[in-house]
């Protein structure tokens, strides 16, 4: 293990355990990062950010799923819409890329008044985001199980992008039925995103997931470890017929868990601004809540269907806090880089991590 190696490492296990802060107390987050982090061997958020440094060009396209509708309002979910919004801005920050969100008609009022506040133009014609600069897309990807694989089609003809990430986006279980965080059957107010990502997999093309419970796009990768621990996601364990529990079965190649799907998001923005050294790459906590506000007036609801801006039950102030600290971590590791050699050095002499890992 070398010095960067070793920072690294260690900054993504600081950005790991921040998004897996559980004030909650449930141990969800937990039981999810055992196995994704098994899955993973290293931290999740450097798992991942390694990989898109790798890959990620300018120009290329970027496709990001989102999107889940919550009962018994049938209104969409503030969390993974939010942090697709900071995400979209970090890739263009990061690679000039062309972020295209993809998600529910219900999203649509959200992305579009959020991109002006994380300073992107955005359009439903993806030709002009392919044209223009600092441009982001949005297509609305339909409920109907009979028209998602023709619309899917009609999206990857017309652009295959470099990478998939599907964040706290609904996936169906080995039934084709999707289910809300209690077993209950949501599937005719869910977009058919799942099958877009399957199809983009299928064709090799670098996918990434992030959830928060089970239930959600990639999750499947971890399958048996999220039956086995994790509630209403085995068989015989949701509410209605099926009968097959909450897990969906796509699997991706990349995983990322946390206690909020939002946090996991900010952990690899943050760990993809380490690695580019560039601390502006990752948004400050006033843009977090202004976007957290504005979705909120744009109709998004917390999971527990409050219109005060909040995600998973956590309000801004909460997740601004996330927000900061992952920003400070990445900051003092730009900032004191190649100023403390002796110490790397004279620690990776003794061992420890080499026995650790």
């Amino acid at each position: 293990m070398t010095n960067e190696e070793l920072t690294i490492y260690n900054i993504g296990e600081n950005l790991d355990s921040l998004m897996n802060l559980d004030p909650r107390g449930y141990g969800v987050c937990r039981i999810l990062y055992a196995g994704s982090r098994a899955y993973t061997g290293e931290p999740l958020t450097m798992h991942s950010a390694k990989k898109m440094v790798e890959h990620i060009k300018a120009n290329d396209f970027v496709f990001i799923l989102t999107g889940f509708i919550l009962l018994p309002h049938k209104s969409p979910e503030m969390d993974g819409i939010v942090s697709s919004m900071l995400l979209a801005r970090s890739l263009v920050q990061a690679f000039d890329a062309k972020p295209i969100i993809i998600c529910p008609e219900e999203n649509l009022e959200a992305v579009k008044k959020c991109a002006s506040v994380v300073g992107l133009h955005c359009y439903e014609n993806v030709d002009k985001v392919a044209e223009l600069p600092i441009s982001m897309g949005v297509i609305t990807f339909t409920k109907d199980k009979r028209k998602a694989e023709e619309q899917a089609e009609q999206i990857i003809a017309k652009i295959l992008p470099k990478a998939v990430i599907a964040i706290e986006a609904p996936g169906a279980n080995e039934c084709g039925e999707y289910h809300n965080a209690i077993g209950v059957n949501v599937t005719e107010f869910e977009a058919k995103t799942d099958v877009l990502f399957q199809k983009l997999k299928d064709r090799n093309v670098l996918n990434f997931a992030i959830g928060d419970l089970g239930n959600e796009i990639g999750m499947g990768t971890i399958g048996d470890h999220i039956k086995k621990y994790i509630p209403y996601t085995a068989e015989n364990q949701c509410k209605c017929v099926c009968q097959n529990g909450i897990l969906a079965t796509t699997k991706a190649d990349n995983i990322i868990t946390a206690t909020v799907s939002d946090w996991g998001c900010y952990g690899l923005m943050a760990a993809i601004a380490f690695l580019k050294k560039d601390l502006d790459i990752f948004h400050e906590g006033d843009m977090e809540m202004e976007v957290m506000r504005v979705a909120t007036r744009s109709g998004m609801i917390d999971m527990n269907g409050s219109l005060i801006p909040g995600i998973d039950g956590f309000n801004t102030k909460m997740n601004v806090n996330i927000v900061e600290l992952m920003r400070q971590c990445v900051g003092y590791a730009i900032k004191f880089e190649g100023r403390t050699e002796h110490w790397f050095e004279n620690v990776l002499t003794k061992g420890f991590f080499q026995e650790w890992r």
